[in-house]
């Protein structure tokens, strides 16, 4: 089991299934939010998800000029699971607080946009926009 927190410990979860692949994106949008060169998730079926505590607590911003939300404590601002589409959840991988041995970064997603700064020194593939666009 894999399980996860907020940095105040407000908001809890855990996953049940044994995600490997970590897809990291780089788009611009991302960026300001993370205050970094992008953000770290796995993607998980809704089934292997679920809110241990808090989930009353997660805040939602939609950008209104995109297709993005952010998910994110309240209380300390740590960046928290939301929907990736009807069927999944996707979770940022520095939520995680166990369970992450044998995750690695399998795709690097919108590259096209990345920092001039940001050099990605890892063997995930790239892909410069959405994987398959």
């Amino acid at each position: 089991m894999i399980t996860g927190h907020c940095n105040c410990g407000a908001v809890q979860f855990e996953i049940t299934a044994s995600p490997t692949n970590i897809y990291y994106c780089h788009c611009s949008i991302c960026r300001r939010y993370t205050g970094a060169n992008g953000i770290p998730v796995v993607v998980v079926k809704n089934a292997d998800f679920a809110w241990i505590k808090g989930a009353d607590l997660v805040t939602t911003w939609q950008n209104p000029d995109a297709d993005w939300q952010a998910h994110f404590c309240p209380r300390c601002g740590s960046s928290l699971p939301g929907p990736n589409d009807p069927e999944r959840m996707f979770v940022p991988v520095g939520a995680l607080v166990s369970g992450t041995d044998d995750m690695q970064i399998a795709h690097h997603i919108f590259t096209g946009s990345k920092a001039d700064w940001d050099d990605i020194c890892d063997a995930g593939q790239q892909h410069d926009g959405h994987i398959g666009s």
